[in-house]
């Protein structure tokens, strides 16, 4: 569900998005389309978790193997629980951290497509300290795909003029909420009782030492 190509960049000023845009993206995210949004870190592209073909374009807009599994949002805690395995551990972790700039890797429940899984049967998990992600997510019902807008091994892509440029032709829309940080989460495992740093991120990793 592609929007004319003079409406495909739509810009929110202020952290609160409007209603309206928030709508309007969930009915490209409805519809199979990708998307390009912020977050407290990176800007993300993303999809329905649910449209394989979606996921698929997104696979292929970064230039990845499938064999790299991609990370998803989800609106809080209570909505983790349902797409995987939180320990007691886990859980008083991610109350404390979320939202905010992490990705937890958690073991996946059935709810999760497979295509989302790795062999290990774990998923990144991200609750963003950012309202509009968090509406996306809230108004679409479920998770989105949350990998950043950059090609394999490039520069992340932190303005949404450069997205428009190199990821264009392949979005539906892009929400401008003006230029943001290019470095990612920090992404923890969190399938045992002992942490481990998987990528260091803007998230302070430091409880994890």
């Amino acid at each position: 569900m592609r929007l004319s190509e003079e409406d495909i960049i739509l810009t929110v000023d202020a952290p609160y998005p409007a209603r309206k845009i928030v709508r309007q993206a969930v009915e490209v995210l409805k519809a199979g389309g990708v998307i390009a949004y912020p977050t407290d870190t990176t800007y993300g592209l993303g999809c329905d978790i649910f449209n394989k073909e979606a996921i698929e374009r997104v696979y292929r807009l970064k230039k990845m193997t499938k064999q790299k599994p991609l990370s998803f949002v989800c609106s809080d805690l209570k909505d983790i629980a349902r797409y995987a395995q939180v320990s007691n551990y886990a859980y008083q972790v991610m109350r404390k951290l979320l939202p905010g700039a992490y990705t937890f890797v958690l073991l996946a429940t059935k709810m999760v497509p497979k295509m989302m899984l790795t062999k290990r049967k774990t998923v990144g998990i991200r609750v963003p300290n950012n309202d509009i992600c968090l509406s996306l997510v809230a108004e679409l019902g479920h998770p989105i795909i949350s990998t950043s807008a950059q090609v394999e091994d490039e520069e992340i892509l932190s303005n949404p003029t450069d997205i428009e440029r190199k990821f264009g032709h392949g979005l539906d829309l892009i929400i401008d909420n003006g230029p943001l940080v290019s470095q990612p989460s920090s992404m923890i495992d969190l399938t045992s009782d002992t942490p481990v740093i998987l990528r260091e991120g803007i998230g302070d990793t430091s409880m994890f030492r």
